[in-house]
């Protein structure tokens, strides 16, 4: 741990939250003058005091050891590069558009990969009157289902949610770019419970 690095964190993070370091002190149970010596990189957190930090500072306890917050580049909206990530403790599913460090349940989430449906993963799809009406050949028990279904065009997404026991079946209405098809620029993800995400 580079302590000058961190101070000059630590020293960012609490003028972003409009705090002064006698602040900072009080709400960490210290004395200003310790506060000050971290800032000028002349001494480091102990680690059992980098969780408070990090729920103080709204920061992960990774990046205030390594003192230095990487910058995404500017989101510019485009959902052609949304990605899902599902945890594999709780099964939330978490989206995002751009590139984003991300957990649950103590867990590091890497974002799925999609596959294209193959015969285990088939999809039907009818055109009924303004909506899609889709229906799966899955099985949707407690161990093996389709959990979600997200209908993406190039600015709007809309999310299903599917459980187990239920019809693997539901009703998606027609979003601008017409067709469901990444020839029209939509797509439809859906997630396996076991196999993971595929694309249509």
């Amino acid at each position: 741990m580079d302590c000058n690095k961190v101070g000059i964190l630590l020293k960012a993070l609490r003028k972003e939250k409009a705090m002064t370091q006698k602040q900072v002190a009080e709400r960490m149970h210290l004395s200003d003058k310790t506060i000050s010596k971290w800032e000028r990189g002349l001494g480091c957190p102990d680690v059992s005091l980098l969780g408070e930090l990090s729920q103080l500072f709204e920061v992960n306890i990774e990046k205030i050891l390594l003192g230095d917050l990487e910058l995404n580049d500017m989101e510019t909206g485009n959902l052609k590069r949304i990605k899902f990530y599902v945890c594999p403790n709780c099964g939330n599913v978490i989206s995002t558009t751009g590139d984003a460090e991300l957990s649950c349940c103590g867990r590091k989430l890497a974002p799925l990969v999609a596959k294209p449906a193959d015969e285990k993963h088939r999809v039907t799809i009818q055109d009924d009157d303004g909506e899609y009406y889709i229906t799966f050949d899955h099985e949707m028990t407690k161990a093996h289902f389709i959990s979600f279904v997200a209908y993406v065009s190039s600015d709007r997404s809309l999310f299903v949610r599917l459980y187990p026991e239920q019809p693997a079946a539901l009703r998606l209405p027609k979003m601008s770019g017409g067709k469901l098809s990444k020839k029209f620029g939509s797509k439809m993800y859906y997630y396996c419970s076991k196999d993971g995400l595929w694309v249509l």
